[in-house]
């Protein structure tokens, strides 16, 4: 099976500052693929080169390729807009629109020019239904999503995303504001939506990478010190540094 993403050589800079050296993965399709490492080692700003949203930051150069479905995301002509319609991304803090649950979902696709109030209908309930929260807001469509709690807007959150029909969702610690019981409810959809998404996650939380992810990424320093199957970078790590930071002795 072919990689759905693939890094080669990605280096990045804000300004003299190097964040990212040599970073060369492949992410496979339909898994779940946990960065772990601690606080400013480059996790973060990895997940924000897959759809290119260190676009955004002033000083930021990079170097090296990053690829979707073989094609080059950052050569010139790329359509960023349609880009980050395909990876989309979840934030740390819940960030709903301050309108209804409804129109936080439509948001997407009439941007997309989809007008029909059927056709929104349904992508309304299904990205809902997908992202496990319809049952609790089929009733409240067109109240506030800002009334909703933090775990139940991450899922609004999440739904928005799945929305505009993405096949990779980039998570940035999704749960890192959330009490244990959301972050199960977020852990267990994340396990479901793998079903039709590809998932990378960035967590400080290693019990949860180990819970939930296929493969496992480890950065320290702007490095890429290990990756391969959960199982294995957690049991049997390669490289001294792995084994350190999942023991607890830094971080």
């Amino acid at each position: 099976m072919d990689p759905i993403i693939k890094a080669e050589n990605l280096e990045l800079w804000y300004g003299e500052h190097q964040a990212l050296r040599s970073i060369s993965m492949d992410i496979m399709p339909q898994k779940i693929c946990a960065l772990i490492g601690p606080s400013g080692c480059g996790k973060s700003t990895f997940l924000k080169t897959l759809n290119r949203m260190n676009d955004l930051v002033p000083d930021c150069r990079i170097e090296g390729r990053v690829s979707f479905k073989g094609e080059d995301i950052y050569a010139e002509g790329t359509d960023v807009t349609q880009l980050r319609t395909k990876i989309g991304m979840v934030f740390q803090k819940p960030n709903p629109f301050p309108m209804s649950i409804y129109d936080n979902i439509a948001y997407g696709p009439r941007l997309h020019g989809v007008r029909s109030k059927t056709k929104l209908d349904e992508i309304v309930e299904k990205s809902l239904k997908s992202a496990a929260i319809w049952d609790e807001c089929k009733d409240r469509l067109k109240k506030s999503a800002l009334g909703l709690s933090g775990g139940q807007q991450q899922r609004l959150c999440i739904a928005r995303s799945l929305a505009v029909a993405p096949e990779v969702l980039l998570m940035d610690e999704p749960t890192s504001a959330l009490d244990p019981i959301s972050t199960g409810k977020i852990e267990e959809l994340a396990q479901e939506l793998k079903k039709d998404y590809t998932i990378v996650i960035v967590t400080h939380n290693m019990q949860q990478a180990a819970r939930i992810s296929d493969n496992t990424a480890f950065f320290l320093l702007g490095e890429l010190v290990e990756y391969g199957d959960t199982q294995s970078v957690f049991s049997m790590p390669q490289d001294k540094r792995t084994e350190s930071y999942i023991t607890g002795r830094f971080g």
